[in-house]
């Protein structure tokens, strides 16, 4: 599989890195729910790359929080143009659009306390801010508890404040303002970024890259903002973002999640900081050890990655060149080649199916989205039509061996790749798998053929919300 990134590739122990301590950080990252690509760069080189099948290195993936650290970027190269100042008070940008009588704590509130999530909230806004059409305006009415500066909440209204000050500022949107300043000079193509109802993009999540571009902006914070000789970041900045700005827990006890806060990064244990993104997607630079790794993930819990990099990666790095290793090369590239997420494996068809064929299901569920499905089974694949409430008719192939990819708009606006398979795990149970491959999540119904109805359940592998990723109802199969 040719690289996408012009990043020079190395053998893990010229750059002093033991093969066999790879090979287990990729075993442990496989062992956790879904890895879907990783990358490990040391002294400048890739020493280890991976994806999981289906996912590939062409592949754009949703980067969720991890956007944050991007739209910071941002902010800093709009300063380093004298456009703004992080200690520009923000109703001097957006005052604009802020209600009549406000707390008197938002005129103390600086584009600094935006960066470090210290707004004053006792609580993160989001949600209400989200649900409106001006997210500015909606940001600026929310009641300030505490003295900006003083209180670390974390607060992605916040970030997508920051991107409208630089779309204020730069008259353009962050994602064109980013282009020819950081992503073009980094090599990154197809980027694309979620906007608000007003057309302001996101900031603090909805922005879609490939593993090696998530890389490269990793080694270019590594390089103090220098890339091939030429300088693309402020003097300074990489530095003054990444510190620990702000305290935000005891580091004692919160692992690396309590390490301290600069502008809009993680600071690690290790002397590290990080840009991260919910499930599982990572930015992770060590200095002290010269190293980036890079991956995208469906996980619940964002720990566990961050330990398998301590307890793997980093008793596998010495500070000179080692010894070639044959054997811990081959086991390493066994393991990637081996890295595959299928859905599950089952029979074409069955007995059931014949009862189902042409048949309306109906969902006594009210909050499911499907409103009613029909099944025509087939040899090779099945065809499901879906009648929704917010989408009208969709029609997906679903197949048995290989699944079947489709362009779909069904989650924010914009066709996505989706893999759709559909197997009988055993003579009554039909399970349908939709992989949305441009994201962490997997949607899963099974459907158990009963005498008189059709049992289903609905399970998302991951989600903001528990209450959110399983959902069971009941069609009738009358006659």
């Amino acid at each position: 599989m040719p690289p996408v990134s012009t990043l020079p590739r190395s053998a893990p122990e010229t750059q002093g890195v033991d093969s066999g301590g790879l090979a287990d950080l990729v075993q442990a990252l496989a062992d956790l729910p879904e890895l879907h690509s990783l990358m490990v760069l040391r002294h400048g080189h890739v020493v280890a790359e991976a994806w999981a099948h289906p996912y590939g290195p062409d592949m754009p993936h949703e980067l969720f929080s991890l956007s944050k650290s991007f739209t910071s970027t941002a902010v800093g190269l709009a300063a380093g143009e004298g456009l703004l100042d992080v200690d520009d008070l923000l109703l001097d940008h957006l005052g604009d659009r802020a209600p009549a009588n406000l707390d008197p704590r938002w005129h103390r509130l600086r584009l600094r306390h935006l960066l470090t999530m210290t707004t004053g909230h006792d609580g993160d806004p989001s949600g209400a801010v989200f649900g409106e059409r001006d997210w500015v305006a909606a940001f600026l009415a929310q009641p300030l508890t505490h003295e900006p500066g003083t209180h670390f909440v974390y607060n992605t209204a916040a970030t997508f404040v920051l991107s409208a000050v630089v779309q204020r500022v730069t008259g353009q949107r962050l994602l064109d303002y980013l282009t020819p300043r950081l992503l073009d000079p980094l090599g990154i193509e197809g980027a694309t970024w979620e906007q608000c109802p007003m057309g302001v993009d996101t900031g603090g999540f909805g922005l879609s890259l490939r593993t090696a571009d998530v890389a490269a902006f990793g080694q270019l914070l590594l390089q103090d903002g220098v890339w091939d000789g030429t300088r693309l970041l402020p003097e300074g900045w990489v530095a003054e973002a990444t510190r620990a700005q702000v305290s935000n827990g005891d580091p004692v006890v919160g692992g690396d999640w309590w390490q301290g806060y600069g502008y809009q990064f993680w600071r690690c244990r290790h002397g590290g900081y990080r840009g991260d993104g919910a499930f599982g997607q990572l930015c992770v630079v060590l200095p002290d050890q010269d190293v980036v790794v890079a991956a995208t993930s469906a996980v619940a819990e964002m720990q566990p990655p961050l330990d398998a990099i301590w307890t793997h990666l980093l008793p596998a790095l010495h500070d000179g060149e080692l010894p070639d290793d044959p054997p811990g090369r081959a086991r390493l590239a066994h393991l990637v080649a081996g890295l595959r997420l299928d859905p599950p494996a089952g029979e074409a068809s069955s007995p059931a199916a014949e009862r189902l064929a042409g048949r309306v299901l109906v969902p006594d569920n009210a909050r499911w989205a499907v409103r009613s499905v029909t099944l025509e089974p087939g040899a090779d694949h099945d065809v499901l039509t879906m009648e929704t409430e917010r989408f009208g008719t969709l029609t997906v192939t679903a197949g048995h061996g290989e699944p079947h990819e489709h362009l779909l708009a069904i989650r924010h606006g914009r066709p996505e790749r989706v893999l759709v398979s559909a197997v009988w795990t055993d003579p009554t149970t039909y399970v349908v798998t939709a992989r949305f491959v441009e994201s962490p999540f997997v949607g899963t119904v099974t459907a158990r053929v009963l005498k008189d109805r059709v049992d289903l359940e609905s399970r998302v592998n991951v989600g903001f919300d528990e209450s959110d990723r399983l959902s069971t109802a009941v069609a009738r199969l009358d006659g």
